[in-house]
């Protein structure tokens, strides 16, 4: 593809800033300290379990579109101000967390967005961002690349936008061939199964992703409440071909997506709360998205003692839980420390969750 241009204008005149890809050298250097920084950070996990893994952090509610099947957007809120996004940022980074991956709504729609990756970077986390990729052009990517994005996910939901989902293939395929030239980062294609969207999609779109050089992985749309919805022979069939079209991935070895797409509950450790974190637009900790409100504090006043008690607290919602980021940072301490207590999400009648001692 040839170089794109992106049109800047000053009071005075009008000038065509040129963007240039990386050069291959330049990329595979960056791979290359990109996957020394991750393994470091796993072992700082496995070292010490006193500190977050991970945190979603959303900057920004608004979405620029309106999946039916999401309940983690609005079409009317305000970005967060960049300055208490920093403070947040701060935060997490006080904290020890490993890797802070921007999420929304959608994250592009923020102005200073850059200024906050920048800031993910300085506090040593790796810094990720979930998209629907709308936004992207070959000027926006440089900047994401200046600004130093280690890892992008996009989810395409389709190859032809419907009534469920815009996110399709049509749409974007043009978006994803600007990445190929133009990102230094990593770059994940997310395909869905599930959900009312044609199980045949998710083929295509894993198909494409790998051919453009990105990583491809599939997920399985979950209910309102993130809690399990076994798949159909049609949704399996295509399910078990992407997992072969795709290298074998962290994702693939611990098995939750497996039990998943058989309708059958996991019995796992979930560390939310510990090891990850949900901080909302309101600068709140939660346990996951589809927790919203519990524990439901400000990020202000989360301490390591708060990230050691959630380490060690049983989730009552974790056996049908289809959050895959949750099931996968906690896999780093499936072997070890056992939950002592155990906490039902909104059992209360004060909507606070309800804390009992296991004996």
């Amino acid at each position: 593809m040839a170089s794109q241009t992106q049109g800047v204008d000053t009071p005075a005149v009008r000038t065509i800033k040129t963007v240039k890809p990386s050069s291959k050298s330049t990329r595979r250097m960056k791979a290359v300290t990109r996957k020394l920084r991750e393994l470091g950070s796993i072992g700082s996990a496995l070292a010490s379990t006193g500190h977050p893994y991970m945190a979603h952090i959303v900057p920004m509610r608004r979405c620029n579109l309106a999946c039916t099947y999401c309940n983690e957007y609005d079409d009317f809120s305000d970005p967060v101000p960049v300055d208490e996004m920093l403070r947040r940022i701060d935060h997490l980074g006080r904290l020890g967390t490993s890797v802070i991956t921007i999420s929304g709504g959608e994250p592009l729609l923020h102005p200073e967005l850059d200024q906050i990756i920048a800031r993910i970077r300085k506090t040593g986390a790796i810094a990720g961002m979930i998209t629907n990729g709308y936004l992207l052009m070959p000027e926006r990517i440089e900047r994401l690349n200046k600004a130093g994005l280690d890892h992008m996910q996009i989810s395409i939901d389709n190859v032809m936008p419907d009534e469920v989902s815009k996110k399709s293939l049509k749409v974007l395929d043009k978006k994803l061939q600007m990445l190929a030239e133009y990102a230094d980062f990593h770059v994940n294609i997310n395909s869905v199964v599930g959900g009312g969207t044609p199980p045949q999609d998710a083929l295509i779109v894993s198909e494409r992703a790998l051919g453009l050089g990105f990583s491809s992985t599939i997920g399985i749309i979950h209910d309102g409440s993130g809690q399990l919805k076994p798949l159909g022979e049609e949704e399996r069939n295509v399910w078990d071909k992407v997992r072969n079209l795709t290298r074998r991935s962290y994702s693939r070895f611990n098995h939750f997506q497996e039990a998943i797409a058989n309708g059958k509950p996991n019995d796992w450790r979930c560390r939310a709360g510990g090891r990850y974190l949900y901080i909302c637009e309101n600068g709140l900790v939660h346990y996951c998205s589809q927790q919203r409100g519990y524990p439901g504090v400000p990020l202000s006043g989360y301490q390591t003692a708060d990230v050691k008690r959630e380490f060690l607290t049983e989730k009552s919602c974790s056996p049908n839980c289809t959050i895959s980021c949750v099931h996968q940072v906690s896999y780093i301490d499936h072997w070890r420390a056992p939950q002592t207590s155990q906490i039902t999400p909104g059992s209360t009648s004060h909507g606070s969750p309800e804390l009992v001692q296991i004996r």
